[in-house]
């Protein structure tokens, strides 16, 4: 049995930015559905405001990816948190639709540079020994953020929603401060081709037909409905249950204590549940990731993503009989989507990063960052329709809908795998 390889120093220091970025991204966007609402606008003007948001975040690492290859993944997250901080707080003074979503798009720009370079540091600080537990690590570390970024702001926007986007802004600044002195260069290759020379091989890339089409069907038939899952989730939860009786509920279960501490306010003399602190599956993942990554390190990339993709596609049919038959149903419909995003997500990023040169780490997470790009700009179509169904008096379709899209997502990959073919992953 060949030895598992060490993780250097750089690698834990670049899963510790990673925690504080998505404490601050996921703290402020899982609310955001739920103060757009409270300062009166409808959930076509949400779903447009997240495409945007999105589509910035994801279009971003397309050239971020190829200027950090070029030079250097440390002087590039530097400019992304000069970017960040003052975005962040730019939420504080406008309230104008188009003031929040000229804000919402510079804070997207702002994480679109940063997306690519951890896990780019991820890909050139691991080998062949070691990736897959390098790989869910990583994820871990990116829901452990995701989990308390919504605690912790859904307990601040009770009192003021400016606390929670100074904490935000807060949480970036320390990244600057941990990346400034501490995070050192991962050992790679780095080349001296021209940002021009990096588009031209990005477009070679792409003019491979059948890695186009591959990122294709991963756009439209993962990550639209991953992303479409974060984008409702907490307005669903907000709007469609009794987040009251749901307290009542966990409470039951984990006690008064834990229950108001972390997950509940206070509205008018009742407790209620943040449909934010559970509307995600960091908290989920943060648990079990290093389990799923093991038990699924040795089998082939492309069967695990389908099972997990079909598993996802439970869970949003559960998610749409919590709000007909008990409001309950919606921690194990969440459970069952994290599963299968556990088993999907990081095993399909960490296929596609197997199929490059080690050097060019950044630029093809970059080109991955297409598929992620085309999902999450056409998942905001989800948020208007999910209007829709709530004015027609059925809300819970929007799940049920989601749950044949993955469905279809599976037939379609599975399909296009048996007449083309998979790709072949580098071996070191």
């Amino acid at each position: 049995m060949v030895k598992r390889s060490k993780f250097p120093g750089v690698f834990w220091v670049a899963n510790s930015v990673e925690v504080l970025e998505r404490f601050a991204y996921y703290g402020i966007y899982m609310g955001f559905g739920i103060y757009l609402q409270q300062l009166g606008y409808s959930k076509d003007d949400l779903g447009f405001i997240q495409s945007v948001f999105l589509a910035f975040s994801y279009l971003i690492p397309l050239f971020s990816g190829t200027f950090a290859d070029r030079y250097g993944f440390k002087k590039v997250l530097i400019i992304s948190y000069l970017a960040y901080i003052p975005s962040i707080l730019l939420l504080i003074i406008t309230e104008s639709f188009s003031g929040i979503a000229l804000t919402m798009l510079t804070i997207g720009f702002a994480a679109g540079i940063f997306k690519p370079l951890i896990s780019a540091t991820v890909r050139a600080t691991t080998d062949s020994t070691n990736k897959t537990l390098g790989f869910g690590i990583f994820y871990a570390m990116v829901n452990l953020g995701a989990s308390f970024g919504p605690l912790v702001m859904g307990k601040l926007r009770a009192m003021s929603w400016d606390y929670v986007f100074y904490t935000a802004a807060a949480s970036i600044g320390i990244m600057l401060l941990i990346t400034i002195f501490f995070y050192k260069e991962p050992p790679r290759e780095i080349e001296g081709a021209s940002l021009k020379r990096k588009f031209r091989d990005i477009g070679v890339a792409l003019s491979d037909y059948k890695f186009t089409i591959f990122i294709i069907l991963l756009g439209v038939f993962f990550w639209m409905p991953f992303w479409a899952f974060f984008n409702l989730m907490a307005v669903y939860i907000n709007d469609y249950m009794d987040t009251a009786a749901l307290y009542t509920g966990v409470k039951s279960v984990i006690g008064e204590w834990i229950t108001r501490t972390l997950i509940s306010s206070e509205e008018g003399g009742i407790w209620r549940i943040n449909a934010e602190a559970i509307s995600h599956t960091g908290y989920i993942i943060m648990i079990c990731q290093l389990f799923i990554s093991r038990m699924f390190e040795k089998r082939s990339a492309i069967p695990s993503f389908l099972l997990g993709l079909l598993i996802a596609a439970a869970g949003f049919i559960i998610l749409g009989f919590s709000v007909v038959w008990a409001n309950g149903l919606v921690f194990l419909g969440i459970l069952l989507f994290a599963v299968g995003e556990m088993i999907s997500s990081p095993r399909i990023q960490e296929y596609i990063m197997w199929i490059a040169p080690k050097e060019k780490a950044g630029l093809y997470m970059g080109t991955n960052f297409l598929a992620t790009f085309i999902g999450a700009t056409l998942s905001g179509i989800y948020t208007s329709l999910m209007g829709k169904f709530e004015l027609a008096g059925h809300p819970e379709y929007i799940m049920y809908t989601l749950g044949i899209h993955c469905v279809a997502g599976i037939l379609v990959i599975f399909v296009f795998t048996k007449i083309l073919g998979e790709f072949t992953e580098l071996k070191e």
